[in-house]
């Protein structure tokens, strides 16, 4: 099984270029939709929030209101904490099903707590899909609507730019037009075709 980590800062484009190598056929385990998976309605993880942060956590149908958890931790340390300690393990074990269960030659792991977790020792090369800090920022803005403060305190919450880069095997700069992804990934996935048969 041959695992390439995915990872890059909050609005560096990691989704764009997943689909990129999802249009090449490549399974893709995608951390942040696992971290959906394990708070829909109906699991004691989504109970547990909501215990410890009250039902005004809760939008109308029952889901959870992920962007005023997001408010809510980052702007507190512990309270963060305790949502990893609860998630983090949850998550963990979908994900290793996942990754078993892939069919394709290797697998894509998107994550973008890769370097910060243990998540990166289930890697044999890791991609970083690099922008600059203002490009971040101009971005998330733009797609979420969160505060600066919030998207600034995400950042600071992420491995540092220079660390992410000197972690890395490959590089995505993602600062261009999209035009030119398609053509980039593929180079990238005619290599990692090599590495995933020379691993078997």
């Amino acid at each position: 099984m041959f695992i390439v980590g995915l990872t890059g800062g909050i609005g560096s484009g990691k989704s764009t270029v997943t689909e990129c190598f999802e249009q090449l056929g490549i399974c893709v385990v995608d951390a942040d939709i696992l971290a959906r998976e394990v708070v829909e309605p109906g699991t004691a993880s989504l109970a547990s929030i909501a215990q410890k942060f009250g039902n005004s956590i809760l939008e109308k149908h029952g889901g959870l209101n992920r962007a005023m958890l997001r408010e809510i931790v980052f702007a507190d340390s512990t309270k963060k904490s305790w949502l990893e300690k609860l998630l983090h393990p949850a998550i963990r074990d979908l994900m290793l099903s996942r990754l078993q269960a892939s069919p394709s030659p290797y697998t894509l792991l998107v994550s973008p707590l890769l370097l910060e977790t243990d998540q990166h020792k289930l890697a044999n090369r890791i991609l970083v899909v690099d922008v600059p800090v203002k490009t971040q920022l101009e971005r998330t803005e733009k797609r979420d609507g969160s505060s600066e403060a919030t998207i600034k305190s995400i950042i600071n919450s992420q491995i540092g730019r220079a660390e992410r880069l000197s972690a890395a095997d490959d590089v995505i700069l993602n600062d261009q037009s999209t035009d030119t992804l398609p053509a980039r990934v593929l180079l990238l996935h005619k290599k990692y075709l090599e590495h995933s048969e020379a691993s078997i």
